[in-house]
């Protein structure tokens, strides 16, 4: 066992070196850096730390269904960024289990949370994880933001991740309606695969609960710069991973690259002190504006 993985390691480290040596040509808008993921192969990377799930168990019908309306004619600002507000807890880990969708949601209700009370306070993804399999969710096997929020509300809250703290493997619900931090009445979602909408919902609302294509080595070992992966897709069914955008702005060059600011739920050693710079208006990069939603409080 031991020597294959640092068979894998050597591969991971060549792989990586490659990369930032084109990147460094001009070839690539990112740089990518080894982590703690170096001795996992691809396929067991992407089976222990992505899970976002489209269901086909879940009758999204029964939700109540709002669309995000964009304000017309509002002009908005170049940049935002949420994490200088107040409105992002600091990054968190999510361990080897497939629970990127109950941060993506914690993280997206913490800052509506914050806009409506001025309090920031980490929710428990622990609670999202062992309580809301009903939901259609699948706890570490993975589930939807949208199924979190539809629990919350259904709920009436979502404990504080003091109350209930994270363990990365499902456990039984032990919610406390005494320990609740937040709660929401349902969600909005934004016009699918429109980056304008959710450029303007992030500028508008606050972070916003995104799905992407998480699945290609470029993103385990991404490192800093904005991330353009050219065989990401953008389709309804690649999507495998739950993350929060926080914001958006561009590099500021001459040709500037637009980007959204993405909170991942890897720690802080991986990529850029654990965010993702996404390239923004460029065809909806990793499919970043196709399930897009945010809990209404």
């Amino acid at each position: 066992m031991h020597a294959n993985r640092q068979t894998i390691w050597e591969k991971n480290v060549a792989k990586i070196r490659k990369h930032n040596l084109e990147h460094d040509l001009g070839l690539h808008t990112y740089t990518m850096k080894m982590n703690r993921f170096g001795d996992l192969t691809h396929e067991e990377f992407k089976k222990s730390m992505n899970g976002f799930k489209i269901n086909a168990n879940v009758d999204n019908n029964k939700y109540d269904r709002h669309m995000f309306l964009a304000p017309s004619n509002l002009v908005i600002p170049d940049e935002v960024d949420w994490r200088k507000e107040g409105y992002v807890t600091g990054v968190k880990d999510q361990g080897q289990c497939g629970s990127c969708w109950a941060f993506s949601a914690t993280g997206s209700l913490e800052g509506q949370h914050f806009a409506q009370t001025k309090q920031l306070v980490s929710l428990s993804e622990q609670q999202l994880v062992d309580c809301s399999t009903k939901f259609g969710n699948e706890g570490c096997g993975g589930g939807l933001m949208n199924n979190a929020f539809e629990y919350i509300k259904q709920n009436n809250g979502i404990d504080t991740e003091k109350s209930y703290p994270y363990q990365a493997y499902d456990g039984k619900c032990r919610f406390k309606p005494d320990d609740i931090g937040a709660t929401d009445v349902g969600f909005a979602f934004i016009k699918e695969k429109n980056e304008t909408d959710l450029t303007l919902a992030i500028a508008t609302v606050g972070p916003i609960a995104v799905a992407i294509d998480a699945s290609h080595d470029s993103f385990q070992f991404y490192g800093g710069g904005i991330y353009n992966e050219p065989a990401c897709s953008s389709s309804p069914d690649a999507l495998d991973h739950g993350v929060l955008a926080v914001g958006y702005g561009n590099d500021g060059g001459k040709h500037p690259t637009d980007f959204y600011i993405v909170k991942n739920s890897w720690g802080t050693g991986w990529g850029d002190h654990g965010y993702l710079k996404m390239m923004r208006n460029y065809g909806n990069q990793c499919g970043i504006a196709t399930m897009a939603s945010y809990p209404l409080v």
